[in-house]
């Protein structure tokens, strides 16, 4: 008979399997766009976001700063986003769609959105609150650290 120790551990595997294989599904999903993982991010923030700055995107996604620059020069020159100084910090610029922009982000976000919505649907909107609940309970206990976790 397992004991708790050993239940424990096999969940906390089971955990980090489904959190690899949940971002493998997302890089999946992106590449079948023409994107990579850190590229859709990226078209999600700002049209989430619009109007935020490359900071923003980099410390809200975890995304390196180079690999927000290098996708944001991209979506420039294919005339995507223009960038405009922010009104709070002239040093920071402040990145908005244009309409194509608006046009090809939406195309991938409708998408993207579809498949999300049809996952809540399958799922119930009870389980996706629990499912989130958890995981932001999971998150706060890992922060607080606890039994030396902060070592």
């Amino acid at each position: 008979m397992e004991n708790r120790r050993d239940q424990m551990a096999r969940e906390l595997r089971r955990y980090y399997t489904l959190w690899r294989e949940s971002n493998t599904m997302y890089e999946e999903w992106a590449k079948e766009q023409g994107l990579s993982l850190s590229t859709l991010l990226i078209v999600y923030a700002l049209w989430e976001e619009e109007g935020c700055t490359q900071k923003q995107i980099s410390r809200n996604w975890l995304i390196p700063k180079q690999t927000v620059s290098a996708a944001l020069k991209e979506f420039e020159e294919k005339g995507y986003l223009e960038l405009t100084p922010a009104a709070s910090d002239k040093r920071n610029k402040q990145i908005l769609l244009t309409d194509s922009g608006r046009e090809f982000a939406g195309r991938i976000m409708t998408k993207l959105h579809a498949r999300e919505l049809y996952v809540m649907e399958q799922m119930g909107l009870d389980k996706m609150t629990e499912m989130n609940d958890a995981l932001a309970r999971f998150r706060d206990l890992f922060r607080e650290g606890g039994a030396g976790g902060n070592e």
